[in-house]
């Protein structure tokens, strides 16, 4: 018996064929959390008469959204998707959870031109030396670096790190074990990573099932949030990650890396008067550049224009 747990954000364009693709599934329940869309998100939800909605009128974020639905839910398994998702197959994956020590499992992503997403969806958790790769578009310039590889799993069937909250069915138990998404990583961007990492952690074993599959169109939410936006989440929140795991020397290292990145990219998007960008950037520079004298992650990286999440929970309603 499984549920299936969605969380959207200002996703009119993709909701109705996900909500589809879930109805030929037949699990238990479908419960929409919609974190504040101010498109015709909700609408398109109130049409759909065979799941439940619940409305938050503030963004919690992603962590928090499925935080939330997963202490509405009863099922022992939830499966999670992103609502440009359409799952196709899911029964491997129950299977895969007559393993007892499974804790979470996943299927393979196609694109919507049925192309394998697998260095998007299946990669090893990240070292120091992987993200800082990343900051510094190594990975993108040089993509068959040593670093890079070993980053990007290949995707055979088996045990895996982390395979991106996209497709993740999970054990009940296993995230109230943990104590849930981690909801400092707001709104999006390496919660899906922390989770998979302190499940393994806490021994719980993480399968990647590829007869199970789902069609991902990718990122129709966050292409809505504005440039600045999109920087200051993605860098803080790779910086929150660094800070969790790592030691305090690596951290350090780390945000003078992402410092040196964000200032050479600052750089290149003033000179093509990208606003948003510089903005953006500006904060990375300088919450980086306090994080690598103090040792600390800060506030400095705040103030994109998006909601505040509201951790009281008070405002939601249901559908």
């Amino acid at each position: 018996m499984f549920s299936i747990l969605i969380v959207t954000h200002n996703s009119e364009d993709c909701i109705d064929s996900c909500l589809q693709a879930c109805q030929s599934l037949s699990p238990s329940e479908i419960l929409v959390i919609d974190n504040a869309s101010q498109d015709q998100t909700l609408r398109r939800l109130s049409a759909a008469k065979f799941i439940r909605v619940i409305a938050n009128r503030t963004n919690l974020g992603f962590a928090g959204a499925i935080n939330q639905g997963l202490r509405i839910l009863r099922t022992p398994l939830v499966l999670i998707l992103n609502p440009d998702t359409q799952p196709r197959n899911v029964a491997p994956l129950i299977d895969a959870f007559a393993d007892l020590t499974v804790g979470a499992a996943s299927g393979r992503l196609f694109s919507p031109q049925g192309v394998p997403q697998d260095e998007f969806h299946l990669r090893r958790f990240p070292t120091p030396a992987t993200l800082i790769f990343e900051a510094l578009g190594l990975n993108r310039l040089w993509p068959s670096n040593p670093v890079n590889r070993r980053y990007r799993s290949p995707a055979q069937e088996g045990l895996i790190d982390q395979p991106a909250g996209a497709f993740l069915m999970i054990r009940r138990s296993a995230w109230e074990h943990i104590g849930g998404f981690d909801e400092r990583f707001y709104p999006v961007w390496f919660e899906d990573v922390d989770f998979c990492r302190r499940l393994k952690q806490a021994g719980w074993r993480i399968a990647f099932c590829p007869a199970a599959a789902a069609l991902h169109s990718g990122g129709a939410s966050i292409r809505k949030l504005n440039r600045e936006a999109r920087e200051v989440f993605w860098y803080g929140n790779l910086l929150r990650y660094v800070h969790k795991h790592a030691a305090a020397a690596t951290f350090r290292l780390t945000c003078a890396t992402v410092a040196l990145a964000a200032f050479l990219r600052c750089v290149c998007s003033a000179l093509q008067l990208e606003g948003g960008a510089v903005k953006g950037y500006s904060k990375v520079i300088y919450a980086a550049l306090a994080g690598t004298f103090s040792g600390r992650i800060g506030s400095a990286v705040s103030g994109a224009s998006v909601e505040s999440p509201n951790h009281g929970g008070a405002s939601a309603t249901a559908v």
